[in-house]
């Protein structure tokens, strides 16, 4: 019979141990955490520091004003704020509505071509959007000089370039949800005499809000924080988001107004921490159980 091992034995092999298995988790995550969180805090630091340029703000709130915020009055930067929030919120709700019909087609549906559009869709994704902004830049002149509101600078343009780039992606991440909805739902509201439309807005719309909030979301993220295809198709300063003007503050080197541009970005932020808080019971489910079914 062996003798129970000391205590002063154990316990290094005990923490030795820990720390192979859960300890070294603490530094890992303290890293990730600072790594994710300094650059907000210096953004924090330049909008509340009112000499308006990154050096000045090496020293994290030295100064604390709000001159930044404001300045902002003295902008365009709420006309702005204005013209994102509107081509935002339009292309969001057109992306889920139109991403829902097409899943709910591709879905319930069974027409020749079916398998073949799918895959489409699927090939025409893989291609980056850089691709196509010579033609859509091309295809935008030509359609300007026979219907101008649909031209170049025009907010209704800009919305149907978003609507048209993430129909491919919406479709593809709402067919999977709709799939994992039992088609036995649909028959038996058709034995009661519902129509297509009725068995779409009535009974699956409700079942896949948490995907439809995702894609909402995605969308709304996307035309909120782009700036290429804005800036190709807005050209008037009227007309301008929130990413095209607020550029201009900082592109110029002799005369960039960082702590204007920090105070922007904060002010920015605002409606998509708002819209994420409002959402994110939904985004996990939304994400995943359409990934893994159907």
């Amino acid at each position: 019979m062996t003798s129970p091992q000391p205590r002063a034995l154990r316990s290094p092999t005990r923490r030795g141990r820990w720390w192979s298995e859960v300890g070294w988790k603490y530094p890992v995550a303290a890293v990730i955490l600072f790594y994710a969180v300094f650059p907000l805090v210096y953004v924090l630091s330049a909008a509340f520091n009112p000499r308006g340029s990154l050096a000045a703000s090496n020293a994290l709130f030295s100064s604390v004003s709000l001159d930044n915020f404001a300045a902002l009055g003295t902008t365009q930067f709420w006309t702005w704020m204005g013209n994102t929030l509107l081509i935002g919120g339009v292309a969001a709700i057109g992306a889920v509505l139109m991403g829902a019909a097409a899943a709910y087609s591709f879905s319930r549906f069974r027409f020749r071509g079916r398998r073949a559009g799918l895959t489409a869709l699927l090939i025409v994704q893989m291609f980056p959007q850089t691709v196509a902004f010579v033609a859509l830049f091309l295809l935008l002149l030509g359609l300007g000089e026979v219907v101008p509101e649909l031209g170049i600078n025009s907010k209704i343009t800009l919305i149907c370039v978003y609507l048209g780039g993430a129909l491919g992606a919406n479709t593809f991440l709402m067919y999977g949800f709709f799939n994992s909805i039992p088609t036995e739902l649909d028959e038996s509201a058709k034995m009661d005499g519902a129509t297509h439309a009725q068995v779409f807005w009535r009974i699956i719309m409700p079942l896949v809000t948490p995907v439809l909030a995702v894609v909402g979301l995605l969308a709304f993220i996307a035309a909120f924080g782009d700036f290429v295809l804005a800036r190709i198709v807005l050209t008037s300063e009227d007309n301008w988001t929130l990413a095209v003007g607020m550029y201009q503050w900082v592109s110029n080197q002799l005369a960039s107004r960082w702590g204007l541009f920090a105070a922007g970005t904060v002010v920015a932020a605002i409606p998509l921490i708002a819209l994420f808080l409002a959402t994110q019971r939904y985004i996990v489910g939304g994400l995943t159980q359409g990934a893994v079914k159907g």
